[in-house]
């Protein structure tokens, strides 16, 4: 194609239409500038001056100048809320509601974020109902884990299994915690003074369905197996079916080997019921060769220095321990022979001297490893930190379902 000379005309004009462009756009940004309230550039520069407390202020003053800015008013809402100034919060989230102009995404997001308002400030009553209020809407999934943590608070088991299949329509995912909800079902329905089996026995078949839905190999499958079957071995116990109990417990040994070190003491019991002690003791004792445990060495300790004397009960902890260093290990052997030898003075008229200085020697013992041994005597949450005494299926701390390890903080490092 030919050029034309003439075409160079079109040059200057289009330069000329781009720098009016440019003024315009220029002037209209200087418009608006202009109009923005100076506490708004207040509020910049505290937050560039990392001056969070005043920033706000600011900021709360351009939201009373100025009513329309929506996103403005979230980002203090927030604000407020990651400060813990709940009741600011919610007033700030409340004007937003109270818009008749407000558009409808902005309204949904308003109802949200009131609810989680009122979720942090322990109102839970009103949190629940606007959480429900966004069931329907693009916050349904966040809402649903909301009012699962809700339920849980309260102990509404039913509910809370309820809420867990609304999200599970949802979203596909497996929900690990719905086996303790039925086992939470089942342990209420065991208190008190007449249990109802019936109501337990249907929990339980529900929690077992659960773990089949969960599949093999998930994360929670054998911590839940392991707490279903303790479950069933004690309603077994409750009603006087020995030989069923035993089974339940010994089922533990191959479903959740981590666990049994919980129902040591039970599943013992279960064997002496039935009058095979030593079978018990056998069968423990080689699960204990696959799988040390602190609780299963101070369980057998204890058995075999009242079933086999203080002989055989010492051969075991030197071997033992001598195989697995533990000084938790020895210092609830320690405690174990004090506490037999306590016993032993207090049934003997006289008590030589060898005897004094060999208790004040283990006492001494005992106390200085007692010393080192009280922080390490702890279940800990992988999730949060939190440390108990006790074995918990739900952290205290985070409330997180089965993030404490069946050991304790020594085995574990």
């Amino acid at each position: 194609m030919d050029f034309e000379t003439w075409w160079l005309v079109f040059v200057p004009i289009l330069f000329g239409l781009g720098w009016v462009a440019a003024r315009v756009d220029f002037r209209q940004m200087m418009s608006e500038t202009r109009t923005l309230p100076d506490s708004y550039f207040k509020g910049l520069n505290f937050l560039l001056n990392e001056e969070p407390d005043r920033a706000i202020d600011a900021f709360v003053e351009v939201a009373k100048l100025d009513p329309e800015t929506t996103e403005l008013h979230f980002a203090l809402g927030s604000l407020f809320r990651r400060r813990g100034e709940m009741e600011r919060a919610i007033r700030v989230h409340q004007s937003l509601l109270s818009r008749a102009d407000l558009p409808v995404a902005d309204r949904e997001n308003a109802q949200f974020q009131i609810a989680q308002d009122f979720l942090k400030a322990g109102m839970l009553d009103r949190a629940e109902a606007a959480f429900e209020a966004v069931r329907e809407t693009r916050f349904a999934i966040p809402a649903m884990r909301a009012l699962i943590r809700i339920y849980e608070s309260e102990h509404d088991w039913p509910r809370a299994i309820e809420a867990v299949r609304r999200l599970r329509a949802l979203v596909d995912e497996p929900v690990p915690q719905l086996v303790h909800y039925q086992c939470e079902q089942a342990e209420g329905a065991l208190q008190g003074k007449q249990p109802d089996f019936d109501r337990a026995g249907k929990a339980l078949d529900e929690a077992d369905n659960a773990i089949r839905k969960l599949g093999s190999g998930q994360q929670g499958m054998y911590a839940s197996q392991a707490r279903v079957a303790s479950l069933r071995a004690r309603v077994a116990r409750m009603q006087g079916q020995s030989e069923q109990e035993r089974a339940y417990l010994v089922s533990i040994l191959n479903s959740a080997p981590d666990y049994v070190g919980l129902y040591a003491t039970e599943l013992l019991d279960s064997y002496r019921k039935l009058g095979r002690d030593a079978e018990g003791v056998a069968m423990l004792r080689s699960h204990y060769q696959q799988h040390p445990s602190l609780d299963i060495f101070n369980v057998l300790f204890r058995v075999l220095r009242e079933q086999e004397g203080h002989l055989q009960a010492w051969a075991f902890a030197r071997d033992a321990l001598r195989a697995h260093p533990s000084l938790l290990g020895l210092d609830k052997m320690l405690e174990v022979e004090l506490q037999d030898q306590g016993q032993n003075k207090e049934g003997a008229d006289t008590v030589g001297v060898d005897q004094i200085i060999a208790g004040a020697d283990l006492s001494l013992l005992r106390s200085l490893i007692h010393r080192h041994t009280q922080r390490l005597d702890r279940y800990s949450c992988s999730s949060c930190g939190f440390e108990a005494r006790h074995f918990y299926w739900q952290c205290p701390g985070c409330n997180s379902w089965e993030t404490y390890a069946p050991r304790r903080l020594e085995e574990l490092k």
